[in-house]
């Protein structure tokens, strides 16, 4: 593994603990800590949680004003201003900690530049488990376009599967509203991957919640409504347990959407990719199996 993903393997304690602490003088000693008033703080401009529950931030909020900030908030100062700090990780605890009252909280002071302020924060999120599909999602995208991390590379790091990865950078290609009712937890994950290949997803979607369903009745209910596709020369005819099944399984180990046509005598597998790096992805497992 290159140092890329190796950077992000030892995730954001590691990576705390290689980067030199700064100077800064207006910071508070306190208890062998450093303490920084809540409103020389500002929240990170591109952290990828975007929803922060009120209902969850109360309780954390409760929790603080009992025992305090057990874990300190992640900062970098802020070019050129001394009482300025943006924030790497840990926005949900000082928003809580406002909630709670506090004057002051304790921080880790960093100097990092732009790219790795911005790297570590989408780390710190991903890697935690109450981030939505969609937040998730996001993070991964922006750790492939603006770090240029490949989707294998992630997968690693993060000790996730590469399909794992991949079909969650898939729900990106969802209409907006189908992805909003995913951020507010009504559709799954599970579902979702099932409204990818839709033709009308946002009907599918109300169609699922409406009726309660679970993902295994919402898949049978998109091949009966939307994934029909031609086989056998017959035009219309829906595809049989058998090859969905297998297009799916093929779907998911390759992170891509795969289209089978079984004939009688043969047939054909499509593989539809977006990008060189997905097809030079799938030309790699090809040539190694």
């Amino acid at each position: 593994m290159n140092d890329k993903s190796n950077r992000l393997g030892r995730g954001l304690a590691a990576l705390i603990g290689e980067i030199e602490p700064s100077e800064v003088p207006r910071v508070a000693e306190s208890g062998g800590g450093k303490r920084l008033p809540v409103e020389f703080i500002v929240a990170n401009r591109n952290n990828p949680r975007r929803d922060f529950s009120a209902d969850e931030l109360g309780e954390l909020a409760d929790s603080i004003r009992e025992r305090g900030v057990m874990q300190p908030i992640l900062v970098r100062p802020w070019p050129g201003e001394p009482d300025r700090f943006e924030i790497i990780a840990g926005e949900r605890r000082w928003r809580a900690a406002q909630r709670a009252g506090l004057h002051e909280v304790p921080v880790i002071v960093r100097e990092v530049d732009e790219r790795e302020a911005l790297e570590l924060a989408i780390i710190e999120n991903v890697q935690r488990a109450d981030l939505n599909p969609i937040e998730e999602a996001e993070g991964y995208r922006q750790l492939t376009e603006q770090f240029e991390h490949s989707q294998s590379e992630l997968a690693e790091a993060m000790g996730k599967s590469r399909s794992h990865v991949a079909n969650t950078l898939r729900l990106l290609k969802l209409p907006q509203r189908v992805r909003d009712l995913i951020a507010r937890g009504e559709l799954t994950a599970g579902h979702a991957r099932t409204l990818v290949t839709a033709d009308d997803p946002v009907a599918l979607a109300e169609r699922i919640i409406a009726a309660g369903m679970s993902v295994r009745e919402a898949e049978a209910l998109h091949h009966k409504s939307g994934g029909k596709a031609k086989t056998s020369g017959r035009k219309g005819a829906a595809k049989d347990a058998d090859t969905l099944a297998l297009e799916r399984r093929l779907s998911d180990a390759l992170g891509l959407r795969v289209a089978i046509d079984h004939k009688e005598r043969g047939g054909k597998i499509e593989i539809k990719y977006r990008t060189l790096e997905q097809l030079e992805e799938v030309s790699r497992r090809l040539a190694t199996s």
